[in-house]
């Protein structure tokens, strides 16, 4: 067993406290944590559970205990890994092929609520995650809550993320030692990755060296993009292979206990042109300035406006394609995210992947500087740290 932290199961029962004062003072009665094998955030903030092939609930009553909503296959998966001791198998949580498994005795909606609000009426009813919620399981909601009157499904993820946006010291270890295996598994595929390798193959180099480091899973999936087409800013590896004189772009995240890290860089295979080094050092000065204005107190929609005004002196205007910072956690990408339309002061412990992408579609080539970083009173730790520098591979 390696030592790598995880949060303790004292924190998963005050984050239902804490949610719960929320729900209260928003006037919610029950509140429905919701997620799936791409999206698990809110299941498994609560509960530590990370759902395979079907989805899943933390179902949050404003008083009392919360119950872990699964599909039906999954209990002895579920019971070994969740937080919350209770357990409900429900049909509507089923995989996507939707099995019917006849004769197997599943609860509903329905029975979940009684059971955990007994002769309490229902005012308002709240879903975070609601943006992820399959059209089956909305209606088998919205059936269930007729029982109660003319209840609404609201969106709730609000409530839940005024809680964890601030991170604890069990999350910021967590942080760390992702970010640790990131930068070692960065490291590795740099001592390694050559001409003639594909973009899988890079992606395979990272997913082997971070699991042997100790990490549970990638934060996404891994992406790796070299020469044209590099200016995808979400993506996947292609059966692509390196050539000289490439500049290709890294994405390597690791995750430890639920929490997600993230370093890109690019790489230029042989000496980089003047155009690809231009490119680099903006990268890096676009992504330098924006973390040297992350302290508390600091309103977020100023640093997003500065990014812009800054890229664009640097001449690289067209490339923004947005900016330049989003939250990190339970997700590499979780709210809140820092825009010229953010409303909120920046405070301490907040997490945020600072992702400075620049793409063009005239020469569709781009790149990613990111790193992840915590915000303090008078500045920012960078809990990734890679360097700054022209990565030049010899070929």
């Amino acid at each position: 067993m390696l030592n790598i932290p995880s949060i303790p199961l004292y924190e998963f029962k005050e984050r239902i406290v804490k949610v719960q004062e929320n729900m209260k003072k928003e006037g919610f009665d029950l509140l429905l944590a919701y997620g799936n094998e791409a999206e698990p955030q809110y299941v498994r903030y609560f509960s530590n559970y990370w759902p395979s092939f079907e989805t899943a609930g933390v179902l949050i009553p404003a008083d009392g205990e919360p119950l872990l909503l699964i599909g039906p296959e999954s209990y002895t998966y579920a019971a070994d890994r969740t937080k919350i001791p209770e357990i409900r198998l429900l049909k509507a949580f089923r995989e996507s092929s939707e099995p019917e498994y006849p004769g197997k005795k599943l609860d509903t909606f329905r029975s979940v609520f009684k059971e955990v609000l007994g002769d309490k009426s229902v005012q308002r009813f709240g879903v975070a995650g609601l943006p992820l919620m399959t059209i089956g399981v909305y209606e088998a909601l919205a059936e269930a809550l007729q029982d109660y009157g003319n209840i609404r499904i609201e969106k709730a993820d609000e409530i839940v993320n005024k809680v964890r946006m601030i991170k604890t010291e069990n999350e910021l270890a967590c942080m760390r030692a992702a970010a640790e295996i990131t930068r070692k598994t960065f490291d590795y595929v740099l001592e390694n990755i050559k001409v003639g390798m594909t973009e899988q193959q890079v992606v395979g180099l990272a997913l082997g060296k971070m699991h042997e480091l100790g990490a549970e899973r990638e934060s996404y999936p891994l992406w790796v993009l070299t020469g044209k087409g590099s200016n995808q800013a979400i993506s996947r590896p292609r059966n692509k292979a390196i050539e000289k004189g490439d500049m290709t772009f890294i994405q390597i995240g690791a995750r430890v206990d639920g929490y997600a890290s993230s370093i890109g860089r690019a790489v230029v295979f042989g000496k980089a042109t003047e155009e690809q080094r231009a490119l680099i050092e903006t990268g890096y000065r676009a992504q330098a300035d924006v973390i040297g204005m992350l302290k508390a107190g600091v309103p977020a929609a100023d640093v997003a406006k500065f990014h812009i005004e800054n890229v664009t002196k640097m001449g690289y205007g067209d490339w923004l394609l947005y900016g330049p910072c989003h939250g990190n956690g339970t997700m590499e990408g979780e709210a809140p995210w820092i825009e010229t339309t953010s409303d909120y002061l920046l405070e301490e412990n907040m997490t945020f992947c600072v992702d400075i992408f620049l793409g063009s579609g005239k020469t569709e080539t781009g790149l990613r500087m990111e790193d992840v970083v915590c915000v303090k009173k008078d500045g920012a730790e960078n809990l990734t740290n890679y360097p700054r520098e022209l990565f030049e591979i010899p070929c």
